[in-house]
Formats: C-alpha cells, structure tokens, sequence
C-alpha cells in the first residue's frame, strides 16, 4: 500500500496533478491543484481508494493532517472520496475541525454535494472522533503562520530592501497582524506600502 510519493509535477489539471517518480506518472486527485507548478518537486501524502467498477484511484494531500481528515470523512457512511475532497478543497482543516466540533451545519452544507441532512450526520459521526486532531491542526496552524511570516521576511529581503528596513515592516507587520490569519500577498503588500512611506 502506497504511503507517499516523492516525485517531480509532470501535469497539472483541474482536480488532478501527474508526478512522475522513478520514471513512472502516477495520476493523483488532489483538493487543490492550482497550489502546484509544473516542473516543481513535491512530496504528498497518498490514499489508495478502491472503487469496485473503476479500480483503484490515488488521492494526494499536502500534510498528514490533511489526509487524516479526508480519512474520517470517507468513514461516514454514504460519504465517497469526492465529497470528502469537495470538503477539503472548500475549508481548510482547522475550519472542518472548528465546523465540526461547534456543529457548524451552514458552513459545511455550503460545501458542493453536501446538503443539511448529510452536515448533520458528519457532525453526529465525526464529532467524537474529531476530538484527537484539535491539537494537530493548532500545531498546523502555527508552523503554517511561522512559515508564512518567514517568507514576507525573505521576499523583502530579496526585493533588495537592507535587513534594518526588513526588520522595521516586520516589526510594523506583528504590531498590526499578529494573531490574525493573514494572507501571504496582503501581508507582503502591507509590508511593502509602509516601506515606501
């Protein structure tokens, strides 16, 4: 049974990336694909799914914890592999987590082939077992931020801005943000209008 898989991005489609390791292309679904580039290398978590009329079907995730969401969706009874990557392409996982545990119903019906009757029965399902991976996806949460913050300090850096101007937008930036799940772009965006005061 398949793990994971490293491997180079040969092919990106809509729901789907090819990547091709030991000089084969492995087909995978995946929630998101627009988040890979041709050409890059990546290493995903895999699901083999067995269909009994289509065969097997691989389905990617960025992070363990990902998977692991995936996982207890499919365990839902009458819940499939394409609901549940509806559902991680729609919430990330610490707001399937959130909707979950609070009984979110509007938040998970407003995900494609979920209705307010298959909502209730995730959050009658999934509510007790959810429970262990309140932690994970804090962790998640925090070394997904930590990450991002690095990456508006190396993006400034590489924009040739010297390392006191770094470290004054940084600061700006945490007085202004910290706490608040921020996007990449608006945080460098931020971060460069106040450099060119």
């Amino acid at each position: 049974m398949l793990s994971h898989l490293k491997g180079t991005i040969a092919r990106v489609e809509e729901q789907e990336v090819v990547i091709e390791s030991a000089g084969l292309g492995f087909s995978i679904l995946v929630p998101n694909a627009s988040i890979f580039q041709k050409g890059s290398q990546v290493e995903l978590q895999i699901y083999m799914h067995w269909n009994q009329d289509q065969g097997p079907s691989l389905f990617g995730f960025s992070s363990l914890l990902e998977k692991k969401i995936f996982l207890l969706v499919i365990s839902c009874s009458g819940i499939g592999p394409k609901i549940a990557l509806a559902l991680l392409h729609h919430m990330t996982p610490a707001a399937f987590v959130q909707a979950i545990s609070t009984g979110n119903l509007d938040a998970l019906s407003s995900v494609s082939g979920i209705g307010r009757k298959k909502a209730e029965q995730l959050v009658v399902q999934l509510r007790h077992k959810i429970e262990p991976l309140t932690e994970a996806v804090e962790e998640f949460v925090e070394s997904a931020d930590t990450l991002r913050w690095k990456d508006v300090s190396d993006a400034l850096g590489s924009l040739n801005y010297s390392r006191q101007e770094v470290t004054r937008a940084m600061q700006y930036l945490h007085e202004k943000h910290a706490g608040n799940q921020v996007p990449f772009n608006e945080l460098l965006r931020h971060a460069l209008s106040y450099l060119a005061r």
